[in-house]
């Protein structure tokens, strides 16, 4: 008698993989190609386009308008030798870290803790007065929170009535302002986010937790946070990279200024490509900004991969 092949798989007490045919994985991708056109044509295509505006010299009027040359880095050369982009840099930094990263993610997760443990028509309200701030155009709210931050506006009025001087925000204290600005309008999308996910948090483990003992800063450290990590992980990336592209908000209120005192990386290419002609340069500082964002973005991915048991 002749010795019947096993398989390996099905020596091993293990069923044999079924093999994956080309033809029916390309046919699963033929639905992805509109979009996959799209992104080219409207993202890609655009981003390429402007990594080219980079290396020339275009201008917005004059013979370079029409007649632009290729320069090569010369505009990303001229970058690290200028003081105002570096100090746009900085500024970029400071607005983005104090905002994003440390005022709507915090205040986000405090509200979304106090709403939590609040009666539900408290939690209406509130959340209705939040979110209203969010889904204002950008532009109203950029001339509401000016009205409010300027010498004779509502908060210098305010502090008036308690006794209180308040300063020339917009003057004298320009980057505090949008700062304060940006978390009021962008802390509804953290709290939404962060009470979507304590929803999720299941509540007898907390209870266990606190029949053991353990406070509520230990619960929330220790448990909930843990749990959550990738929820604060995403909302920390998507609130970054909203708020290194702010620009309406900071135009509207300082203008960039005084001076360039509240020149961000979005504001000083606007400026650089609109109000000084230097449409290559202003180019360049916006590719700038675009690869600090990819960075960021890969960041994320980076942090939200799944884990491989």
């Amino acid at each position: 008698m002749t010795a019947i092949p096993l398989d390996r798989t099905a020596a091993g007490g293990g069923l044999p993989r079924p093999r994956r045919r080309p033809g029916r994985t390309a046919l699963r991708l033929v639905p992805l190609l509109p979009a996959v056109v799209l992104m080219l044509v409207f993202l890609a295509g655009p981003v390429l386009w402007s990594f080219y505006g980079s290396l020339t010299n275009q201008a917005l009027t004059g013979y370079r308008a029409a007649n632009p040359e290729f320069v090569g880095l010369d505009n990303y050369a001229a970058l690290l030798t200028d003081d105002g982009f570096w100090k746009a840099v900085v500024l970029t930094v400071v607005f983005v870290g104090a905002s994003a990263v440390i005022g709507q993610n915090v205040l986000g997760m405090v509200l979304a803790l106090l709403l939590r443990a609040s009666a539900r028509p408290l939690r209406a309200v509130v959340s209705a007065l939040v979110v209203m701030a969010w889904v204002l155009p950008e532009i109203v709210a950029a001339f509401a929170l000016y009205a409010f931050f300027s010498t004779d506006g509502t908060l210098n009025q305010v502090l008036g009535w308690v006794g209180l001087e308040g300063p020339t925000w917009l003057i004298s204290l320009p980057m505090l302002s949008v700062i304060l600005a940006n978390i009021w309008r962008g802390t509804a999308f953290s709290m939404m986010v962060y009470g979507a996910a304590l929803s999720e948090v299941p509540p007898d483990v907390t209870e266990a937790a606190a029949i053991d003992g353990a406070t509520g800063p230990q619960r929330f450290f220790r448990i909930t946070l843990p749990m959550i990590r990738r929820s604060v992980s995403t909302n920390l990336m998507l609130t970054t990279l909203q708020t290194l592209a702010v620009f309406t908000l900071i135009w509207v209120m300082t203008g960039g200024g005084p001076g360039t005192d509240s020149s961000t990386l979005p504001v000083l290419a606007y400026q650089e490509a609109f109000k000084f002609a230097q449409v290559g340069y202003g180019t360049a500082i916006a590719t700038v900004t675009l690869v600090v964002g990819a960075v960021f973005s890969i960041v994320y991915i980076r942090v939200l991969k799944p884990e491989v048991d």
